[in-house]
């Protein structure tokens, strides 16, 4: 109970200080898996709409129906979102607040349901290689989205994922590098019915590396386009909820640095 308790301080949190920005939405990214042999610390991004259909600030994102065994597209409010999370004792969230024009085209896009369905694919796959076309992850229906808003529209004919995909090279995305070093591992994980090899290129999968959009290729992707872009980190460790402004990231432990806001449960 205590811990559902914090849970939603840090989400009400997280939820103020967006409406304080006075933007109309933030790509947003929780900490979920572990992933820190990777050398990463959030998993699972999205958009938070402050016009959410749903609640405000709900973050729209491509979800994995295991029932179903499809993904799509939902609606979910930051408490909800925040679930996900590995570790219920601690939480990492990150929001990137982007210019006017940046944002309002990436509005116009991901809250017209018919655009956001866009990029959408029918097959999900966790490590879906990033240039290609058979599976997609969440954090590459959120990549293909920003190409789909921030570049020309797809002609008549084309295949809207791959006209992002195209845009998104001409850009200079460059995919998270997940280096697991071990195939024996990866030939297990294969096995798994939500892990797919055969999207990956063969000297990948020789290198035992995959090459997948996660959000901290997507942040630096946001960043190097949009430099006046604004990076919020928010964390908490059972003790106090920490805000941080700037691209620096907090430490591990969810340290407080002179000019961070802090605030104690």
């Amino acid at each position: 109970m205590q811990q559902q308790d914090r849970l939603f301080r840090f989400a009400a949190f997280i939820k103020a200080t967006l409406d304080a920005s006075g933007q109309p939405l933030a790509i947003v990214a929780r900490s979920g898996l572990d992933l820190s042999r990777f050398g990463l610390r959030y998993s699972h991004g999205g958009i938070s709409l402050r016009e959410s259909p749903n609640a405000p600030w709900s973050v729209r994102q491509l979800y994995y129906d295991c029932e179903q065994g499809q993904p799509r597209l939902f609606d979910q409010g930051v408490p909800g979102f925040l679930l996900g999370a590995e570790d219920p004792g601690t939480g990492w969230f990150s929001a990137v607040l982007l210019p006017t024009p940046a944002a309002e085209a990436l509005a116009t896009q991901a809250l017209d349901k018919a655009r956001a369905l866009q990029a959408l694919h029918p097959r999900y796959s966790a490590n879906a290689h990033a240039w290609a076309l058979q599976y997609q992850n969440c954090n590459q229906w959120l990549v293909e989205t920003l190409a789909l808003a921030w570049g020309p529209p797809p002609a008549p004919d084309a295949a809207p994922r791959a006209a992002a995909q195209a845009w998104l090279r001409e850009a200079g995305y460059q995919p998270q590098v997940l280096r697991v070093n071990n195939r024996p591992l990866m030939w297990l994980a294969s096995a798994m019915p939500w892990l797919h090899e055969d999207d990956h290129p063969a000297e990948d999968l020789a290198a035992a590396q995959y090459r997948v959009s996660m959000p901290a290729a997507i942040e630096a992707f946001v960043r190097q386009r949009e430099p006046a872009a604004l990076r919020l980190e928010f964390c908490h460790n059972g003790v106090h909820m920490l805000l941080r402004r700037g691209w620096q990231p907090i430490a591990e432990g969810c340290v407080a640095e002179p000019g961070d806001e802090l605030i104690s449960f």
